[in-house]
């Protein structure tokens, strides 16, 4: 059933029920994963259930990438961890209260830091994300997905391994589930194979009275999901100097761990779907959606990637299925609550077990003999980082900074010269390779200057003059030369380089021989 759905900017076509069933599933999903971030944080559970609904709806209707799912995530919820520690030392006799008015404000600001940095176009950074950080990004996370489910397999409240009867039922039907879904698309895709494990394995263990482990009871004594619609929530707090030291560089680190996790969700789903969302238009999604779930009672949040994939795996390609999820997950909240918390946690967790292993890049294995070795490196060490701090933002980061380093090592290697003396006697230096920080050192060292001739010249037609370091060395070689009462002459630099040379007047002086043959790669991110 193919209709076309028109929403905004977007035209595109889109099964109705392919989005709404896959929704209905992803809003099943997004219970307890909003419940347990909440209380890492030490919130109630409807503080991380408003902060899912209120992400979710938003970023479906105004996000840049159709099919994305968003909502509270353990990533910021540790951040909110050391915030709230520091307003306890810092206010010994804060409430609990008072917190919660210190964590929305938090998250507003955050919002609108999200939202300059779309306005900014920075999202479009994300692009100078390398292959093979973003195979360590994925497989750090499928790891991380998968570990984040073992405590299921554990005694409420405490480091024990279920025993028994209640173990192996546990395992039975979380085993029962990933066969369900990997095997009901063999018989029909008409519904999602995810939706009916869910739907089976609670029929099984309502119906029949199972004594396993439920969503409710995940929750502390005296908790509930049950709630009516989010409350607007302005913070109460006075916003001067003192409340800002405190929260606004929370606030940043909410900001850039949210944009970092989403921009890399959005290029994965990109990958997936093989369409192309907008980083900028997300950021602008992501700071509105913020903003409204600090003001309606919610800890923000950003792109949920398990969820995400939950909801491309089901076929959804569309804005509607992000908004059903989000609206279920409402009228769970509001009117289900009871329902829901009867649900298996075994069928949940092997759900998550599966987005899991569909998630991990297999194929990176095969990689190995084939990619150079400092790729290799990265993608082990980001792998690595990712599933030991959890810390997906800085894991991200130090892959760049790696992949940027060894770039610069492998390239400053490149750096060579033939040399020749014509009949002239002038001496030649053809230099090939790039010219930039990390080659100056093995550029000086490839002249020869007290021996040479009166007259050299310096090619540059198979090399690039790259940054300011390379322009500093030419002033260095050049100056040596002169001090010896030699003449040199740059040849074939491009008008790139030659407007380099002269932005730099003030602190360099040398002789350029125009030539140009070609320019300079400019990347216009």
């Amino acid at each position: 059933m193919q209709k076309v759905f028109n929403l905004f900017d977007l035209k595109q076509k889109v099964d109705y029920k392919t989005e709404i069933l896959s929704g209905i599933t992803v809003s099943l999903a997004l219970v307890p994963e909003a419940i347990a971030f909440a209380m890492i944080a030490g919130f109630s559970p409807l503080t991380g259930l408003y902060a899912a609904f209120v992400m979710g709806l938003v970023t479906a209707v105004l996000g840049g990438r159709p099919g994305m799912i968003s909502g509270a995530t353990g990533a910021i919820a540790v951040i909110f961890v050391g915030l709230i520690l520091e307003l306890r030392n810092t206010f010994p006799d804060i409430t609990s209260e008072t917190i919660l008015q210190y964590v929305f404000a938090t998250v507003i600001i955050a919002g609108i830091l999200q939202i300059l940095a779309g306005v900014l176009r920075l999202g479009k950074f994300i692009r100078l994300v390398p292959h093979p950080v973003m195979f360590g990004f994925v497989n750090g996370l499928a790891i991380i997905i998968f570990m984040a489910q073992f405590p299921n397999f554990y005694q409420k409240g405490t480091s024990n391994l279920l025993e028994g009867s209640t173990l192996f039922i546990m395992l039975g039907l979380t085993l029962l589930t990933m066969l369900i879904i990997w095997g009901f698309p063999k018989i029909t895709k008409v519904v999602p194979s995810s939706l009916v494990a869910i739907i089976v394995v609670a029929a099984i263990v309502i119906g029949f009275g199972v004594d396993t482990m439920t969503v409710g009871d995940t929750l502390n004594a005296g908790e509930t999901i049950k709630g009516g619609f989010p409350p607007l929530t302005i913070p109460d707090l006075s916003f001067d100097l003192t409340t800002l030291k405190i929260i606004f560089p929370y606030a940043c680190i909410v900001a850039g761990v949210g944009l970092i996790e989403s921009l890399l969700t959005l290029n994965l789903i990109d990958e997936i779907t093989e369409t192309r969302g907008n980083g900028n238009r997300e950021c602008i999604a992501q700071g509105s959606a913020n903003i409204l779930s600090g003001l309606f009672s919610g800890m923000g949040g950003c792109a949920m990637i398990g969820q995400s994939l939950i909801n491309t795996s089901a076929g959804a390609r569309a804005r509607l299925s992000g908004i059903v999820a989000a609206v279920m997950l409402l009228v769970f909240i509001m009117f289900g609550s009871g329902l829901i918390e009867k649900l298996p946690m075994a069928a949940l967790v092997g759900l998550m077990f599966m987005v899991a292993i569909g998630t991990f890049e297999w194929a990176s294995f095969k990689t190995f003999k084939k990619m150079p070795w400092s790729d290799v490196f990265v993608m082990v060490v980001v792998t690595l980082i990712t599933a030991i701090t959890h810390n997906l933002a800085i894991a991200v980061l130090l892959g760049v900074v790696l992949s940027a380093l060894a770039y610069s090592w492998e390239n400053a290697k490149r750096i060579r010269a033939r040399k020749f003396v014509d009949e002239d006697g002038v001496k030649h230096y053809e230099i090939f390779g790039p010219l930039f920080f990390g080659s100056v050192q093995g550029f000086a060292e490839k002249f020869d200057v007290v021996n040479d001739p009166a007259e050299v010249i310096i090619d540059f037609k198979e090399s690039r003059v790259a940054d300011m370091s390379a322009i500093e060395a030419l002033n260095v070689i050049t100056h040596r030369y002169f001090k010896l009462g030699k003449k040199v002459h740059l040849r074939h630099l491009s008008q790139d380089c030659i407007n380099l040379l002269n932005k730099a007047e003030a602190i360099i002086d040398v002789n350029i021989m125009e030539d140009p043959t070609y320019k300079l790669p400019v990347d216009k991110l």
